[in-house]
This record gives structure tokens, C-alpha cells and sequence, in this order.
């Protein structure tokens, strides 16, 4: 059985991403993030914001021992 996930339009995207509207359609123009086209509207997969998001995480460096540098 084919199961389908919830698709998201660009307002519903911004509010998860906590930006603007502007930013989906800019990562969708660019093609940044995956996208489906229904006719003239276009959906974001939930799955596609979550590999967005997981991909452009950046983790915290962690000092190693006597690598701390003060400020001058």
C-alpha cells in the first residue's frame, strides 16, 4: 500500500521554519528543496523540510583540551 505524506504549502513551510514566505519560494526557485507541482500550486513534502533542515544543521565544535583561546 502507497502511503502519502502531508504535502505543505510555502505559508505553512515558513511558519515551521520561522521565517518568511519569501524563504520557501527562494529555496523552491532555487531548487534547494524538493517540491511537487499540482497544477499551478506548489507543495513542500514533510520529509523534504525535515532533510532540508537535518542537512543545514550545523553542530557545535567542541574545544579539546588546551585548545581554549582568551579574548586579547
Amino acid at each position: 500500500m502507497v502511503t502519502i505524506e502531508r504535502l505543505l504549502d510555502v505559508h505553512q513551510v515558513a511558519e515551521l521554519l520561522g521565517t518568511t514566505v519569501r524563504f520557501p519560494r527562494r529555496l523552491i526557485e532555487e531548487r534547494r528543496i524538493a517540491f511537487v507541482k499540482i497544477g499551478r500550486h506548489v507543495r513542500i513534502p514533510e520529509s523534504a523540510v525535515a532533510a532540508f533542515i537535518a542537512e543545514n544543521t550545523v553542530q557545535p565544535v567542541t574545544a579539546r583540551p588546551g585548545t581554549f583561546r582568551r579574548a586579547a
